[in-house]
């Protein structure tokens, strides 16, 4: 049987791996290292092998043409929408994205559709793909914690104080991984429409996921906090609510986007 690895003394599973790798990329980290200083004089010497000859430039990638034909049906599918309903049906019966046939159920929003503040997330996780709706595991109990805070919540009616939330993707990702670019291409037409249709006054970006297909940008720890135009519509992007969980002390810095927010709302 095959040790489980570890790391710093605790088990780590595939899944523990992942988030500790995304963790480190949100911080910032871009190259790999030792946990001990590495003394390279100490090494033995080797003889340098010679220099590759330099590989010619790579000509610039273009998607294949179906995945151009995909973006292309996905845009009519969801131009063809004239309510929320049909949109939900047909992003349902998009049978182009590959997620569609590993996943539970389909997540398309929870709240109040007529809200002012429409919260933009990532993806679904485990507990969202088993009861269909958007932010209901840990992460989602804390933006819940979160926007109460300023009065906000996915179940009040009145619009002034109602949440209405969805993802870039309806459906979960496998082992909860990133969105890959081309299921974001394909899902952005869906998302554009959902904000056309919801007419919400203010945006939320919750992660990097949403800053990608709103703002074609990336980084959220620097863009978090600076109020931006997404869809036509004043957005805010802030750190999604898993990176607070793995990381506490970034709460502080959430809590002064909550505030910029409520003050808007505030007029």
């Amino acid at each position: 049987m095959t040790a489980e690895p570890t790391y710093r003394g605790f088990a780590l599973d595939a899944e523990t791996a992942l988030a500790l790798l995304q963790w480190q990329s949100e911080l910032g980290a871009d190259e790999p290292c030792l946990d001990a200083p590495l003394d390279r004089y100490a090494m033995p010497e080797r003889a340098e092998a010679p220099a590759p000859a330099p590989a010619p430039a790579p000509a610039a990638a273009k998607p294949p043409a179906e995945a151009e034909d995909l973006v292309a049906r996905a845009t009519a599918m969801a131009a063809a929408a004239t309510s929320l309903a049909e949109l939900a049906q047909a992003q349902e019966d998009f049978d182009g994205i590959e997620l569609k046939k590993g996943a539970r159920n389909f997540c398309f929003c929870d709240g109040n559709p007529a809200a002012r503040v429409m919260i933009i997330g990532e993806a679904p996780g485990e507990e969202e793909d088993r009861q269909g709706r958007p932010f209901v595991g840990r992460a989602g109990q804390l933006l819940d914690q979160m926007f109460a805070a300023i009065g906000l919540s996915r179940q009040a009616v009145d619009a002034e104080r109602a949440l209405y939330i969805t993802n870039v993707l309806t459906w979960r990702p496998p082992g909860n991984r990133r969105p890959e670019p081309a299921e974001i291409a394909m899902m952005l037409p869906f998302l554009a429409r959902h904000v056309e249709l919801a007419q919400p006054q203010f945006l939320v970006l919750m992660g990097n996921t949403p800053c990608i297909a709103a703002l074609n940008q990336q980084g959220i720890l620097k863009l978090r906090g600076t109020w931006t135009t997404a869809f036509g519509l004043p957005a805010l992007p802030m750190a999604h609510p898993a990176y607070l969980l793995r990381t506490p002390l970034a709460k502080r810095e959430a809590w002064a986007d909550l505030l910029s927010l409520a003050a808007r709302l505030d007029g």
